[in-house]
């Protein structure tokens, strides 16, 4: 007899059905279990309202976890800089697969870079993190930029670009890679420049904390690397009792002799959206080999950069 097939909860715009796409193949090669997706629209995309109105935190996830609480679905694909940062009892999350290209990107008219883009220039975000590090950037090399808060698909937001409303656009590297659109970028904005969001580039799996069996299969599509990259970064994030649609950026890397991984770098940024002020610091250690060892290194991080006055310069603050 057949096994039934496993059901993915996946939000519905295309690069989330694309990228839920992507583990349910790779679940189907681990279980020979078919998988089917299971569309479910979240308060986020039904909401016309901009992230950090909304509150940012869980408004692409609550409508998934409900439906894995409620055995509607057996496990869910998420974007894991979505996730707030506390983790339900209830609920695991069971693999965090090799990460994406971490970076943000530009799309522009005319296939400018970034440093190209003219004065007087609107660029489109929808993120206080990015207005903020491209607007302290503008303001450091004497560049005029407007940035503009904008929402929507990936098709909303480039269409802006295409039709002459804006100069250009930033996004996800990641994102754009997933829906095989990639080569639209016109930049890739270092991350020197500007730092992405905490866990960018990444997917979390979820299911039940109850559901053991299915929870042990997925785990096998986990990064090890990626999830003490992701974890020492949400650390930070959750140690500044930000949300995750606070001005707050973070990179976890990896650095290497060679072939040897030796030390975990962690940067992290906040500041005001303005880009009048930013504080950006870096700690370096062992590469994390726990969960608490990922977890400390977000926390001593973090108390540095609270010390240097990065309190002041967040938006949202957790309650």
């Amino acid at each position: 007899m057949t096994e039934r097939a496993l059901r993915l909860g996946t939000r519905r715009s295309k690069l989330a059905m694309a990228q839920s796409g992507h583990v349910a193949e790779a679940v189907r090669q681990l279980t020979g279990r078919p998988v089917e997706l299971v569309e479910i629209t979240t308060y986020g995309d039904t909401s016309r309202e901009h992230l950090a109105q909304i509150g940012g935190t869980g408004v692409f996830v609550t409508a998934l976890r409900d439906a894995l609480l409620a055995g509607e679905v057996d496990f869910a694909v998420h974007s894991l800089k979505d996730l707030p940062t506390a983790q339900p009892d209830d609920l695991v999350v069971a693999a965090i697969p090799r990460r994406e290209d971490p970076r943000d990107v530009l799309v522009a008219r005319d296939g400018l870079r970034f440093a190209e883009l003219p004065a007087g220039s609107r660029v489109g975000t929808g993120s206080p993190r990015r207005m903020a590090q491209l607007n302290a950037y503008a303001r450091a090399h004497g560049m005029e930029i407007e940035c503009v808060a904008i929402r929507g698909n990936v098709d909303t937001r480039i269409g802006y670009v295409r039709n002459g409303e804006l100069d250009a656009v930033v996004l996800a590297a990641a994102g754009l890679n997933r829906i095989g659109r990639g080569e639209e970028a016109t930049d890739f904005l270092s991350v020197d420049t500007v730092l992405p969001a905490p866990g960018q580039g990444a997917l979390a799996v979820e299911c039940t904390a109850a559901d053991a069996g299915l929870a042990a299969v997925l785990a096998e599509l986990d990064d090890p690397y990626t999830r003490a990259a992701v974890t020492a970064e949400r650390s930070l994030l959750a140690a500044l009792e930000a949300g995750c649609s606070a001005p707050v950026g973070a990179l976890a890397d990896l650095l290497a002799d060679g072939q040897v991984v030796h030390e975990m770098r962690l940067r992290g940024v906040v500041g005001t959206t303005d880009g009048s002020t930013l504080v950006q610091l870096s700690t370096t250690g062992p590469v994390p080999t726990s969960h608490g060892d990922a977890v400390a290194l977000g926390r001593e991080l973090a108390s540095e950069m609270l010390a240097k006055g990065a309190a002041g310069l967040m938006g949202e603050r957790a309650l």
